[in-house]
């Protein structure tokens, strides 16, 4: 595939011509969709803010889905066309973007601003006295995702559709996302998360005509020579598409998610006979693969529950795919030039498993040609460095839920192995460590290894990530398969993260260097010339207090602190893990109030720390730090002495529209991951993109965010990844810090006390106690240089002009980190690669 080969948006002058005649429709059917949807209520348009979104979301559906079959029919020519390629020129191939999560986040406000219809809906709302504000925050998240693996997936299809890229994403349709974060005497309490409450949601396309079934359990029979897996219980897949469309452009992108039901009805006999439950179970147990994204893993039903929705989500999938390339294409033996799946993590992994189960044992190929269709097709992201994250499933559980997918891995291990014996006839341990199977203990399939074996290409997802990717857990396939590994580091999508989030700041960039930035957010670089511009700063931060108002209001309404909106507000937004280092924060926010009740009289810089992010129900050290985080909030926000020069916040329930009004408003973006540990990150773009300033450790793409803005506009601190290395091998000691740091001790110790826990000592001790001796994550070690930069911070500060001139350059330096550039990249290093 190649750029050339995609189909080209309409010119922007006939999409000038397009939009009054879309405008003037949307005009006439709100009205008619208010009437319809009034339920009994004499004036329309005094109608319930809940009616305008059902209204608004049916009008802009009629469009989107009109853009959806233009787009399809756009694709299916492209794809089908008779001619060979051209010298050079890649075929054709749909992208197949597999993830368990989509981090869609709002989608009205989206619509309206792609269709070209804000304007027109702020004017027909202002007939009956409401703000689109009004509208717009009573549409619910859909609750598809949980951190930045969604929220990522999510940037993709909005990058498919700008760039008209033929594709469709895949993933389950959850009725509750992971939780809902409730707060309760400073505690994590989780609860479920009803998106789909009050009439589900405006935006799916139910699309009853495809539905496939997907087994489970049962037995493996040979007959004429072939295997044949005969399943213990099947599930139906049903649709549900949601259409995402991009500004200026006719063309849209799809999330396909599936639904399971039940193939059956009840037991009439056990239901009759008072068995209702049991008359149910195969409707229940249908209806327990859509409840939860993530289900906890500490049990074994857990777990099971778990696989089981990766294979649901991977069966329906992989038929679908097949199937619609038949339909195009009349045959199965090219498959593998026709199509790209993209395996989004190790969650999908199953897909070439699945893949060669069709292949082989549904449309009759021998193994190899099945083989080499699959290899052509599957490709794969690694987003972790961590071997603790990188799924495994016990054989025996193959063996009970899938053990025709069992056979399949079996041989693809064999095979694999084989290879590598040829290669390496005496290297013994270097076949244990890349089997597909892991042997110490409990037999165990390891994804990724699969994933690795079965792609023709693997990607990190940041510079440093790939690198030490190959280099750690990696390395021995890194030395197999030297020219399969590769990097894209990751992007967002600017329409939401600045346009849609940041209309003040957007329309400012728009007077500076007119709109095509837009489009192309490389353009961004021409602000760097005006960075010292002084009207040009006091303007941006005239914009970034407009949007700290709105955060400081959405902050008293939340959690009723009163926050200063001209004080420095430093902001840590993500999932809650040790290794992101939220505890670091809150080390530093100790030492600091510490160091101001020892020097009240001080010219010390108003600051207001606000965290928000989930902690995984079965994740006791991090829900540990939710609550450390609201212990020092509760002393810190009561201590008069302080004057309110601090403040502690924590959000509760972090969302993507939650990150939207954050994000504009934060003065300083805390990414203080332990270097060598952090992917990517994505959220570290969104906040400099909206001008903010990065505090944080050499890992991830803060490293080429670095690059791209200029390292002395960032405050960088920490051990970086290869120092961290050699400390380790050297024999890390962390005590040696607390005993030669007396703020860092007096830190330890006031936790130690229980001085942040209502004078309970104990309630600590097992997250801080370990720092002593063992402190995995470096904490200890980069306190000290951590407080250093955050002393850097406060004077530069106090300096606004300065200020404003760095938020300005890492503005101008974010170009790079557009999702449209991600995408390009995986088009042009792996999507294209045909081997």
């Amino acid at each position: 595939m190649t750029t050339r080969s995609v189909p080209t948006r309409p010119a922007p002058s006939a999409r000038r011509r397009v939009l009054p005649s879309v405008r003037s429709v949307f005009h006439d059917a709100l009205d008619q969709q208010l009437l319809r949807r009034a339920d009994g209520i004499a004036d329309a348009r005094r109608s319930p803010p809940d009616v305008w979104l059902r209204a608004a979301a049916a009008v802009c559906m009629g469009e989107l889905e009109r853009r959806w079959a233009a787009t399809q029919a756009e694709d299916l020519a492209l794809l089908t066309r008779k001619r060979a390629p051209a010298r050079g020129e890649a075929p054709p191939r749909r992208v197949h973007y597999l993830s368990m999560e989509f981090l869609m986040g709002r989608a009205l406000g989206n619509a309206l601003a792609a269709l070209g219809l804000d304007d027109e809906f702020r004017r027909h709302l202002a007939a009956s006295k409401l703000a689109p504000a009004d509208v717009l925050e009573r549409e619910r998240d859909a609750a598809l995702g949980n951190g930045g693996l969604g929220r990522l997936a999510a940037c993709f299809l909005d990058s498919f559709a700008m760039l008209g890229l033929p594709s469709f994403g895949y993933g389950p349709r959850y009725e509750y996302g992971m939780f809902a974060q409730k707060i309760v005497d400073g505690c994590q309490v989780e609860e479920p998360d009803d998106w789909l409450r009050g009439g589900g949601s405006p935006w799916e396309v139910r699309r009853p005509e495809l539905q496939y079934e997907v087994g489970f359990g049962g037995r493996v029979e040979s007959a004429d020579g072939r295997r044949r897996w005969v399943p213990a219980k099947t599930v139906l897949a049903n649709v549900y598409d949601f259409i995402v469309p991009a500004p200026g452009s006719e063309r849209v992108s799809t999330l396909r998610q599936w639904r399971a039901r039940a193939t059956g009805s009840i037991d009439f006999e056990l239901f009759c006979r008072g068995e209702h439950v049991e008359a149910g179970r195969e409707r229940i147990e249908a209806d327990i693969l859509n409840w939860v994204l993530y289900p906890d893993d500490s049990t074994p039903a857990g777990r099971e529950l778990r696989l089981k929705q990766e294979h649901f989500l991977v069966s329906a999938s992989l038929q679908d795919i097949v199937q619609r390339h038949l339909r195009e294409q009349g045959r199965i033996d090219n498959f593998g030039d026709k199509n790209v799946i993209h395996l989004n993590d190790t969650h999908p992994a199953l897909a070439p498993v699945e893949l060669m189960r069709l292949l082989i044992d549904v449309h009759g190929l021998d193994w190899d040609s099945a083989w080499a269709q699959t290899h052509k097709a599957i490709s794969y992201t690694n987003h972790t460095l961590l071997p603790e994250a990188l799924e495994t499933w016990p054989v025996w559980m193959f063996e009970s839920l899938l053990p025709r997918h069992l056979e399949i891995i079996y041989e693809i291990n064999h095979l694999f192995l084989d290879d590598v014996r040829r290669r390496h006839p005496h290297d013994h341990d270097l076949l244990r460590r890349v089997s597909l199977i892991d042997e110490s203990g409990e037999r165990r399939v390891r994804m990724a290894a699969l994933s690795i074996v079965a792609a023709h290409r693997v990607n990190g997802v940041s510079q440093l990530h790939s690198q030490l990717m190959v280099q750690s857990i990696f390395a021995d396939f890194a030395h197999l398969f030297p020219d399969r590994f590769t990097n894209v580091t990751n992007g967002v999508t600017p329409r939401r993260w600045l346009m849609q989030a940041n209309p003040g700041l957007a329309a400012l960039i728009d007077e500076q260097l007119g709109a095509t930035w837009r489009r192309d957010l490389d353009r961004l670089h021409k602000l760097a010339a005006h960075a010292t511009d002084r009207r040009l700063g006091r303007a941006v931060m005239k914009v970034k207090r407009a949007n700290k108002l709105r955060l400081a209001a959405l902050i008293e309404r939340e959690v009723g602190v009163r926050v200063d909106p001209d004080s420095l507000f430093d902001v840590q937004v993500k999932r809650v893990h040790e290794y992101k280092r939220q505890l670091l924060n809150l080390m530093h926010v100790i030492a600091r109030y510490h160091a101001m009740l020892a020097d009240p009289d001080a010219d010390w810089v108003p600051r207001t720390v606000i965290l928000s992010g989930k902690a995984a129900s079965a994740y006791r050290a991090a829900k540990a730090i939710v609550r450390l985080a609201h212990d020092v909030a509760a002393v810190v926000n009561a201590d008069a002495r302080l004057r309110d020069r601090l403040k502690v916040v924590f959000l509760p329930n972090y969302s993507v529209s939650l990150a939207e009004v954050i994000m504009p408003a934060a003065d300083l973006s805390q990414q203080i991951s332990t270097a060598g540990l952090e992917a990517s990150g994505t959220g570290n773009m969104k906040f400099a993109l909206n001008g903010a300033l990065t505090i944080g450790t050499w890992d991830g793409a803060n490293i080429e965010m670095a690059q791209a803005i200029g390292e002395e506009h960032l405050f960088v601190f920490g051990l970086r990844a290869e120092q961290i290395a050699q400390r380790r091998a050297e024999g890390y000691q962390p005590r040696a810090h607390y005993e030669h740091d007396a703020r860092l001790r007096g830190v330890i110790d006031a936790l130690l006390r229980g001085d942040f826990s209502a004078g309970d000592p104990g309630r600590y001790r097992s997250l801080v106690e370990p720092l002593l001796d063992h402190d995995r994550y470096m904490l200890m070690a980069d306190f000290d240089d951590y407080l250093r930069a955050q002393r850097e911070v406060d004077a530069l500060y106090r300096t606004p002009a300065r200020w404003a001139e760095k938020a300005l350059r890492n503005i101008a330096g974010m170009g790079h980190f557009s999702s449209d550039r991600t995408v390009r990249d995986y088009v042009e290093r792996i999507w294209s690669h045909v081997p």
